[in-house]
């Protein structure tokens, strides 16, 4: 049972997550994990179900998965009858009016829909994964130069269902750089491999980025690939002005995870979240909505 934070209500929801009883099965026993090892986390697996999910045949799945979920497609700009496979259904674009964009050049927002964990101060070297469980960010993206830029800084870790809208955003307007990919496994990203698996997010395919923001310094974006994830793709025009909320890019099926680094003082993160984080829960929050405000010094 995974208990979200909810803003709204200042109260724990209970997630619904797609695939638990098979989540629980390859994590938590002995012949999941082997099987996990030898094939499960391997690009082969979640290749061929990606490519399974773009056939026509796969769309059957998707009234029952909008059912199950209760999922509000009176949000996206297509019906139900206009995908031709599940991840057409599954790269949904949102209307405009349900996740609207501050033009307000102080609020930081959050770069898409999910559950959201912030930790300040970050030590380079001890990166939280979760309790008990860390990384290095040497070992995240292969550049320590890049890295030197965020200690004591902040580290934002967005992790996506594939329940969620699966495309993400800038947070403010500026110029992003090429896309760096490194490879790696395919393990799942939900909270119950992230319990399992040490350095989980140094093993998982992975690409980052050095976004010049005009109002919080150097964020750096880096995209997390995890089981049945048959590509990130970036759809965003790179060292060209890119404004708040246009799209970065978006993962096809399977739940993901979306990592921010700001530099230190850069961002007053909203203290609800960290609170949240600190007692060792998510919170919920959609793509647009303020999480934090440009650091001011007193």
């Amino acid at each position: 049972m995974i208990k979200i934070y909810n803003r709204k209500t200042n109260s724990y929801d209970i997630e619904q997550v797609s695939g638990e009883k098979y989540l629980n099965w390859t994590y938590n026993t002995p012949i999941g994990m082997s099987l996990l090892q030898i094939f499960l986390k391997r690009k082969v697996f979640s290749s061929l179900y990606g490519k399974y999910c773009d056939t026509r045949s796969s769309s059957k799945k998707i009234v029952s998965f909008v059912k199950d979920f209760n999922i509000n497609m009176n949000e996206y700009e297509l019906n139900l009858n206009d995908f031709k496979s599940f991840n057409e259904f599954f790269i949904r674009k949102i209307k405009s009016q349900y996740r609207p964009i501050s033009r307000d050049k102080n609020i930081f927002i959050s770069p898409g829909d999910g559950r959201i964990s912030i930790y300040e101060s970050i030590d380079l070297n001890k990166i939280v994964q979760v309790k008990g469980f860390h990384y290095s960010m040497k070992e995240l993206i292969n550049d320590d130069t890049i890295a030197s830029l965020y200690n004591n800084g902040t580290c934002i870790i967005l992790r996506l269902c594939p329940t969620d809208y699966h495309r993400f955003h800038f947070v403010d307007d500026g110029v992003c750089e090429d896309t760096i990919k490194i490879n790696g496994q395919y393990y799942s990203v939900n909270p119950i491999a992230l319990n399992k698996i040490s350095k989980l997010y140094c093993q998982n395919k992975r690409e980052w980025s050095l976004f010049h923001t005009e109002n919080f310094g150097e964020v750096l974006y880096l995209e997390v690939g995890a089981t049945c994830v048959g590509s990130i793709i970036q759809t965003y025009s790179p060292n060209k002005k890119m404004l708040k909320g246009d799209e970065k890019g978006y993962f096809k099926f399977g739940g993901s995870t979306i990592i921010l680094f700001l530099q230190k003082d850069k961002v007053a993160i909203d203290k609800d979240i960290l609170e949240q984080t600190s007692l060792g829960f998510e919170t919920k929050v959609l793509m647009g909505e303020k999480i934090g405000l440009k650091f001011k010094r007193e």
